[in-house]
Parts: C-alpha cells; structure tokens; sequence
C-alpha cells in the first residue's frame, strides 16, 4: 500500500511539472507575444518581459520582435519625371508596433517583408517618376561653379530644385506608414542607399515594364480562366447529378405504373372469360391506335386476332 501510495505521488508530480511546463512560458526583453487558441488570438498581446502563464495544451505562444528590423530593397531602374531612368537601391528600418494586429494581418516576419517590398517598392517607383533627377539626387541649391581652367559649368547646378532628396525620403517615409498603419508596424526610417543614373538604357525598361505587364496579364488570365474551368465543372457535376437523380425518379415511377398496370391486367385477365376478351379488345384496340393511322396499309391472315377484330367490326 505504502509504495502504491509513492507511485502515485511521483505519477502527480509528473503530471504537475508536465501541466507547469506547458502553461508557463518566459517573455525576454526583446520579445512580445500574442497568445492563441485554436489558432485564434486571445486576449491583449504581452509586451512586458517576464513569467507568464497560458492555458496548457490548448493555447499557443506566438513570439515576435520588439527590435528595429531591417528592409533591403532590391535595387531597381526607375523612370523619373524628365524621362531619366536611375538606378535606386533603397532601404529602411521598421518596428511591430501592434503586435496583436501584426499576427492577425502578417502572421509572422516574413509576410511583412514581403508586404514592405510592396509597399516601399512602389512609394519609391511613384514619388520618383513624379520628379525631375535632380530632385532625387540633390537636397539644395547649389552655386554654380567652374571646372577649372576650362570655365564649363556643371550642368546640374544650374537647376534649381524645390523638393530634393532629404523630402523625397521624408514624403516616401510618410505615404508609406498611411500603407503600414493598419498592418501592426511602424516603419520608422527609409533612405536611398545609391542613385546611379544609366545612360541608353531606356530600351530595356520598356521592354521590361511591358514583360512585367504580359506577365501580371497572363496571371490575370490564368486565374480567370482556371475559375471558369472550376465553375464550368461544379456545373456539369451538378447537371449530371440532377439529371441523374431525375432519370431514376421518372424511372421509378414508371416501374411502379407499369407493375401497377400489370397487376391489374393480371387480375383482369383472371377473373372472367369476359374479362379475358375484354382484356384481348382493349390490348388490341390499344395495338391499333399506336400502329394504324388513315394512310396505313396492312396485310393480315384471317387466324390472326387482329384480323378476327377487325372482321368483327364489319
């Protein structure tokens, strides 16, 4: 009794440590957690660092980053206003700053770089094309000045520029976090790593915007085509099956007339020998209304029951 009495108490505190381990969980300065259950979000996201606890087996933590995170943009060839192309490389630096909207929009990190490249890739295309270079590449206006000896002036420091590139940054940076509000993050520095602009190269953006173009087309396409094929299927399955469960009603309702019709020839043909001939009548008048019309012509031999009706009928 007394070692049963051991095995159970060492049963329990097994089974203690196991429900202890699987409800307590440590959140680390660097971290922030959103609780799950079922796969859906439960409670406040927990921010503060420490010991925390969750209901074993069937909650879930979920830890995300509280640091700054980077974004490396892949450097791309865009068009400006005045029809320049340059080649940017960008980058920026951003922040989960909800986490609980983070997870129910991103569900984890890399559905947010992914996102970000959307985001920032495009505010970068579009607040370039709607700019002269000079604006991306220059943040003042500088004093014109000579090359030496030969007097030729720098031809960029002739223009004047009224945005440059310390706004332009600045108004990417802002368009961009209206994008990311309701996405859980903030995104808190973008920058232009390198502007390089490209000579003779204004073919091959075409041609690639164009590709690009076809390309979206072709997946546009694709899916619409693919639905049409999804949706012509469900409909013939759902004919064949309507059709199907038809053909065997009508089916079964004619074999349940024809047996009934039958039962009551049946009974009819076995009561009476006047029964019998009314019964041969009505078979052979029904003989003659589907086979005979106005225009038939019939070769008969006088044993024949039909013949023997029609004799009758004289």
């Amino acid at each position: 009794m007394k070692k049963h009495k051991i095995i159970i108490s060492i049963s329990s505190l097994i089974i203690l440590l196991i429900v202890l381990f699987q409800s307590a969980f440590i959140v680390k300065e660097t971290e922030q957690v959103v609780i799950t259950q079922f796969g859906k979000p439960v409670g406040e996201a927990i921010t503060e660092p420490g010991l925390k606890f969750k209901t074993p087996f069937i909650q879930k933590t979920n830890y995300f980053e509280k640091r700054y995170m980077e974004w490396d943009g892949d450097p791309n060839q865009v068009p400006t206003k005045d029809k320049k192309f340059i080649f940017v490389d960008t980058y920026a630096r951003w922040q989960i700053s909800d986490p609980l909207q983070f997870f129910i929009r991103m569900t984890n990190e890399r559905g947010a770089q992914t996102r970000l490249d959307d985001i920032l890739d495009g505010e970068t295309r579009d607040y370039i094309a709607a700019h002269d270079l000079e604006e991306a590449v220059r943040s003042e206006n500088r004093v014109p000045a000579s090359s030496g000896a030969t007097g030729e002036m720098i031809a960029d420091t002739l223009v004047n520029i009224s945005v440059g590139r310390q706004e332009l940054q600045r108004m990417i940076l802002v368009s961009a976090n209206k994008k990311a509000m309701d996405l859980g993050i903030v995104i808190l520095d973008f920058r232009f790593k390198r502007i390089n602009y490209v000579d003779e190269v204004s073919a091959q953006v075409y041609e690639r915007m164009k590709s690009e173009r076809f390309r979206i087309a072709d997946k546009f396409r694709s899916e619409g085509q693919g639905e049409a094929s999804r949706i012509n299927g469900e409909k013939e399955r759902e004919l064949k099956a309507i059709q199907s469960e038809a053909f065997r009603k009508a089916e079964e309702i004619k074999g349940k007339a024809d047996a009934t019709a039958a039962s009551i020839y049946a009974s009819a043909y076995d009561q009476t020998t006047a029964s019998r001939d009314l019964y041969g009548f009505l078979k052979s008048m029904e003989t003659f209304e589907k086979t005979f019309d106005t225009s038939t012509s019939v070769i008969l031999s006088t044993d024949s029951e039909l013949f023997k009706y029609l004799n009758s009928m004289k």
